[in-house]
Order: C-alpha cells, then structure tokens, then sequence
C-alpha cells in the first residue's frame, strides 16, 4: 500500500512540473483565505451557541446574579483546556504573529490552529469582555504557515500568506475586504507591490464569500449611513479627535498597569480567582460589558441607548440624558478594565472589539453633551458613535487607514471620509506621541524584535546572533609560550587572529599574526616570549545580547574584520564582517520580493 507521504511526494513533484510558482500563490492564497474564513465562522458560531445556552428562560430570570457565576465558569473552563490538554501559552493572536514572522521565519507552532478555536469562545460566551478577531487572526495565520510548509514555500511567500489569512479573518469578520487587506498591510508592514496585493485580494475575497456562504447577508456591524456630513462640525471632529486620543492612552495605560498587577501573583489560579470576581462584579453592575459587545455598538448607532447601557441594578431616570451620558462614559471607562482583567486573568481574545466598543460608547456620548449643552448645537448621535469607533482604532491600535475604511465599508460610502479621516489623524498623532507602540507591538519593540515598512532593519532583525558565530579560532592563553603557540595553534589555525582566554574561559584579548610575524622565525624566543607580551585588547566585544544592528554598528566604529563574541565574559566565538554581510544579503533575498 502507497504511504500518505509518497502521495503527497508526487502531488508536490506534479505541483513543480505543470504550475508555476506565481500561480500556485494564488491558488494557496484562495485556500488559506477559505481557512481563515471558516475558523471565522466556526468562532463566531461556538460563541454565539454558548451565549444561546445561557439565555435560556429558567437563566433568564436571574441573569443579572448569573453574570457572578459566569466568567468564572469560562475562566476555570479555559484554565483546565490550558493545563490538562494543550498544555503551552497561548498568546494574543496578532502579536504571536508578529514575533513569528520576525524571529522564526514565520513558522507558527500548529497548536494554534485549534487552541483559540476553543478557549475564546468559552472565555468570550460565558462573558469575557474580550474580542473574537484576534483569535480569529490566530488559528488563520498558524494555518497559512502549516499550509505553506506542507507545500515547501518560501520564507516570504509564509509571510504573505500569514498576511492573506489575516486579511481573510477580518473580511469574514466584519465582511469588509479593503479593510482586511488594509490591516494586514499596515499591521505586518507587508509590500505593497502587485506580486502582494494580488494574493491579499484573492485572500480576502474567498474569506468573505465563505462567510456569506455560512452565515448569508447577515453582519455584525451593519448601518445605513443617513446623517451627511456638516462642514460646520468638523471643529466638534477636531475636538473629538483628541478626546479619542486621550481614551487610547489610557486604554494602554490600564491595560499594561492590570497585566502588572496581576502578574505579581505567581500561581495561576490566584489570578485566575482574583479575576474572574473583578470581572463578575463589572458585569453585574454594567451588564453591557458582557462579551465582545456588538449589542451595545448596534443599538447606539439605532438610537437606542436604553437597549445599549442594559439592565443595570441600579435604578436611573432615563428621561434624564446627563445620567445616560454618565453611563455611557463609565462603559467607555470600565470595558479597558473588563478587558484587561479577563487577559490577566488567563482569558483567551483579542482587543480590536473593545476598541469598537469604547469608541462607540465615547462618540456617543460626546454627541449627546454637544446636543443637550444649550448652545443650540446639533450633530449625528450615529455619526459620532462611528467615528469613535475610527478614533480608538487609529489610536489603540496605531492603524489609522484600517479604522477608516472598515468604518466606511460598514457604512456602505465614503460620505464621512473627511471627519473619518480627521479624527483618525488626530487621535493616531496623539496617541503615538505618549505611546509610542501599539499594544500589539509594545514588547516586540522593546526587545527589538518588532516588523516595521523599513526593509533594512527588518532582515538585521530577522538575523540571528548564534547562526553567525564562528569557532574555528584557535585560543591560547596569556602565559603560553611563542614556541608553544606557534605549535598549537599557528601551525593548525587558518585564521589570523587568536583570541586570548584564562584557564575558566574568561576572554582577555586578542593576538594577531601580524604582531608575531616579525619574530615567529626567531627561535631564541620561543622558550623567553610569552603571549601575553604580543597581546592587544580587541576593538569592540559582541555580547550575546547584541542585536543585529548593534553588531553592524560595532563593525563600522572599529573597522574591524573580526569581532570577539562572549557571554557573561566567557569566550564563544568570533564574527567576521564577511560573513556578515554575507548573511545579511542572503536574507534580504530570502524575504524580499
């Protein structure tokens, strides 16, 4: 009987000899954007199944007392998946990818093909105030880079298709496929050049007929646009625009200050306890916070704030707008804690939702203090609760051209490009001169380790270290004799250059055979000369530490051939500018178009 891999072996081998690699892109971005889409709808359908098991009538009656009991359920159900069966880390989606593609050749492990298919939507369904789209981007991405290997693609064709299937998972997200192709453009910094964009489209656009051909007509976000926009608001937009960059810092802040917080905490299950009460009593007090929060967005945008601020169990006039205003704020103030407590609390999800959702609650709010001041103002409650929307994206997420075409395909025009575009500016601006990274790239960045449009220091990055270490270098020590040396490591070394190391490793300088060359030939000093006489203190230590780019820097300061490599002052090797650059040009064709 023929073995699965033998088959496979002339799939692959037919696949070389009657189609060409351009075309065979195409056909894989197709195929991943279909993956992509159905781990969409397979989220989008888990969730909404458990959330439809909770509601049921005898539930209903004490829904509010539930909210106690249910993210604690979700949370433990997570903890148990996480400990007793997939047994690893499971990271946020987009920065996962990102460490991926910039560290490991954007191989990403298969577990996250299925381990954020289930925990999201139990951490999201039982009432984590978290988002599906990142988990969603997760098990599309880790299936691109599956995909890609079964078939021997390329290093960058795996980082294009990690872009198709991004742009795939928010298409079948929110049925928006230039907004899909915007984010993973302007998120993973990917080329955008015909051989790109051409994939990126297929992608997209078999994403999101998957998701019609599950889940039809129906979306998340759908509005008709009836509020044009008023030349004379667009100072109230200005405005707005800082607003919404002032949220997005503190989103930022809350979020790292909760993780902090709660990462003091060693054991798990601490964390795990300690959260899941704090987001039990959000939820019971502020019962729109309850999952991702599309409910809340779709009822601001019809007009509906009752439906959208829930029931709360505290009474309230709701004849009286100051008090709906308040509560709209406190939404926009306590989802970034909802949020940010359910991941620290060992939830699994995204943060790109409570963005929409903050944003929403803000806009809405911000037209309703324009509307009731008295100063006989008058602008769109609708179109405000879309643009801040667009202002938190542009500023949380440090993707401005994502939040202003997903804003203006939900809407179905481009009539409110121009405070779309203002706002997104503004906030994006000045958000990102107090928080320099988005919460997708913050550690990345700090650890250098962060994809960016700038080629050059992509591939520096993309190096590593240890694969340009070379140890063919003969050491000697500082008391060895000349006659000695010129035994043991002269005569057997192909190099000129001896680094010179103790008897515990320690690196203590180097001798070259420059320096020796006057004298190698005089015998009256090989038992009189020792090594520490010909001795010389290198021009610039590597440290395993060092990056890429610090290494280059090194080599240009000190126009050095060969740099010294040690750890903790142990000698490891050396790297030679050759091979260096060497490697350097081989990565840049590698993932280069």
């Amino acid at each position: 009987m023929v073995s699965r891999k033998k088959i496979f072996k002339k799939i692959l081998i037919w696949r070389y000899k009657t189609i060409s690699e351009r075309q065979f892109l195409y056909i894989l971005s197709i195929l991943v954007g279909f993956l992509a889409g159905l781990g969409t709808v397979f989220l989008k359908n888990f969730t909404h199944y458990i959330q439809l098991l909770l509601s049921v009538d005898f539930l209903k009656k004490s829904e509010n007392s539930l909210y106690f009991v249910y993210p604690i359920i979700g949370l433990i159900l997570v903890a148990i998946i996480k400990k007793n069966w997939l047994k690893k880390h499971i990271g946020h989606g987009i920065s996962t990818t990102l460490f991926a593609i910039s560290k490991r050749k954007g191989i990403i492990p298969k577990y996250n093909i299925y381990a954020s298919l289930l925990t999201a939507p139990l951490t999201v369904g039982f009432g984590g105030s978290v988002g599906l789209q990142g988990p969603a981007v997760s098990a599309g991405t880790a299936l691109a880079s599956y995909t890609s290997q079964l078939f021997h693609m390329s290093t960058k064709t795996r980082m294009l298709l990690i872009g198709c299937a991004t742009a795939g998972a928010m298409s079948s997200m929110f049925k928006a496929p230039i907004a899909g192709i915007v984010f993973a453009l302007e998120v993973f910094s990917l080329d955008i050049a015909f051989v790109s964009l051409v994939p990126l489209l297929l992608a997209s656009i078999s994403a999101i007929i998957t998701s019609y051909f599950f889940l039809g007509s129906e979306v998340l976000l759908g509005f008709e646009l009836n509020d044009k926009f008023e030349i004379n608001e667009l100072g109230f937009y200005a405005i707005f625009g800082i607003f919404t960059g002032i949220i997005s810092i503190y989103f930022s802040v809350v979020y790292f200050a909760i993780r902090k917080f709660f990462y003091q905490f060693k054991k798990r299950y601490v964390r795990l306890l300690i959260g899941s009460f704090i987001i039990a009593f959000i939820l019971y007090l502020m019962p729109s916070l309850y999952g991702e929060g599309y409910g809340l967005i779709n009822n601001l945008l019809k007009g509906n704030h009752i439906a959208a601020i829930g029931n709360t169990p505290f009474s309230f006039d709701h004849d009286n707008i100051w008090m709906v205003i308040l509560l709209l704020l406190l939404i926009t103030f306590f989802k970034a804690i909802a949020m940010s407590t359910t991941f620290a609390a060992g939830g699994v999800g995204g943060i790109f939702i409570p963005t929409l959702v903050m944003g929403s609650a803000l806009g809405n709010a911000f037209a309703k203090m324009i509307n009731n001041s008295g100063l006989g103002f008058e602008v769109s409650e609708a179109n405000f609760t879309l643009i801040g929307m667009t202002g938190l994206m542009a500023g949380v997420l440090h993707a401005p051209l994502t939040a202003i075409f997903l804003i203006a395909e939900i809407t179905g025009g481009y009539d409110l490009f121009v405070p779309l575009m203002l706002v997104a500016a503004i906030s994006f601006s000045f958000t990102k001169y107090f928080v320099s990274n988005s919460i997708y790239t913050y550690k990345l960045a700090q650890r250098g380790e962060l994809i960016t449009h700038n080629k050059d220091k992509n591939v520096m990055m993309m190096l590593q270290i240890d694969e340009l270490i070379e140890t063919n270098f003969k050491p000697v020590q500082p008391d060895m004799l000349l006659g000695d040396m010129l035994k043991k490591a002269v005569a057997k070394s192909a190099r000129n250059i001896f680094p010179v190391i103790d008897k515990k490793n320690q690196f203590l300088g180097i001798v070259l055979l420059d320096d020796i060359r006057p004298v190698m030939f005089d015998s009256k000093m090989y038992t009189t000369v020792t090594v520490e006489t010909f001795m010389k203190a290198a021009p610039e230590t590597i440290l395993d530490t060092d990056s890429v780019e610090k290494v280059m820097d090194k080599f240009k300061t000190s126009n050095a051939w060969n740099l010294p490599v040690v750890k903790n002052g142990i000698y490891i090797g050396f790297i030679s500018k050759s091979k260096l650059l060497n490697a350097y040009r081989n990565k840049l064709v590698e993932v280069t178009s």
